[in-house]
Parts: structure tokens; sequence; C-alpha cells
């Protein structure tokens, strides 16, 4: 069994075993079309992993604090999908520049007050940033949450995240790459 079979396997088990807020069960995973349709819809691929979680675990629904967001559907009326909350995001830079949304940093996770975490979908690393943006401006509301999302999962399944009780206080490292992705075009 490959190293990715066992993370899957291990946050399968993790999933079953802790449903977030409510949930009786996982929604039922989505199909590969509902990936590529999603792909298509986002300008770009999501990172086998984080293709591999909605396909074969379920479509949202699990994972830390509120659990991943839906792919493209919205079950939960107040609960946004990941690609509806993206090109939501991403238009919302025309309404306000001062808060550009990254492109390729798809919002996974909803943590409530406005906070996401989000996967780089643009970085072969896919490091899941934390969009705090509660802060006083755009360029300090992102940090690097985890390297790349294995060790996001792995920090979830072992109870190592920030957001757990015992690491209160742990201080997350400022994204270094929020104002180069987010840099306008140079005219031509």
């Amino acid at each position: 069994m490959t190293e990715i079979e066992q993370l899957l396997a291990r946050v399968e088990g993790k999933a079953r075993d802790t449903l977030p807020w409510g949930r009786t069960s996982l929604p039922v995973p989505v199909e590969p079309a509902t990936v590529t349709h999603a792909e298509s819809a986002l300008g770009f691929p999501l990172p086998p992993l984080l293709a591999q979680l909605y396909m074969r675990i379920g479509d949202g629904g699990f994972g830390p604090e509120y659990g991943l967001l839906p792919l493209l559907d919205s079950p939960p009326a107040d609960e946004p999908a990941a690609v509806v909350q993206y090109l939501a995001n991403r238009e919302s830079v025309r309404k306000d520049p001062e808060w550009p949304w990254p492109e390729g940093v798809l919002p996974i996770s909803h943590w409530g007050c406005g906070m996401y975490a989000c996967v780089d979908c643009l970085d072969p690393h896919t490091p899941v940033l934390l969009f705090e943006p509660n802060a006083d401006d755009a360029g300090h509301a992102w940090f690097v949450d985890a390297p790349g999302l294995t060790a996001w999962l792995h920090a979830w399944i072992e109870g190592t995240g920030w957001y757990e009780e015992s690491n209160e206080g742990l201080d997350l490292a400022p994204w270094p790459g929020f104002r180069i992705r987010t840099a306008p075009a140079p005219a031509t």
C-alpha cells in the first residue's frame, strides 16, 4: 500500500469516527465527472490528493472543525461549495481591489468568522493556507497552515493542528507568496 493509500485510509477512518457539526453521515463521494466539471469551472486542476478525498471519502463534511466544503453542490443552504466560494472570492476583487483573492487558492474548509483553510492548487507542494480576514489588510490575512495537503491531513488525524486546544497560541507564518500572486499583471 502506498503512502497516499495509507493516508486516505486513515482519513476515511477518522472521517467516519468524527462527523463534524451535527452530521449523521458522510456525504457520498463525487464522480470523476464532477471533479472534471469543477476543474473546468476553476480553470486549473485540483491537486490529485484533494481530488481523491472528494472521490473516495465524500463530498466534504469531514476534516478539521466544520470539515471540507462540498466541491460543487451545496446541500446545506448555509454551506458554500468550494468552487462557488472560489469564484465569488475571485470576482470580489473587482469590487474591492484592496482585498484580492489569489488565483489558484481554493477554499476547502470554513473556520467561521470569514476564515478559510485553502489549498494553493498552483503550487506543486499544495500548501494549505489560512485566510484570516480579520486582519488590518489583505497582505496580513494569509498564513501558511501546513506546507502541504498531506501534512495538513496528518495534523488533523494526529490532533496537532493550530486549532487544537493544546496548541493554543501557536503562531502561523505569513504566506510569502501573497504579494507575488496578487500583483497586477504588467502592462503590455
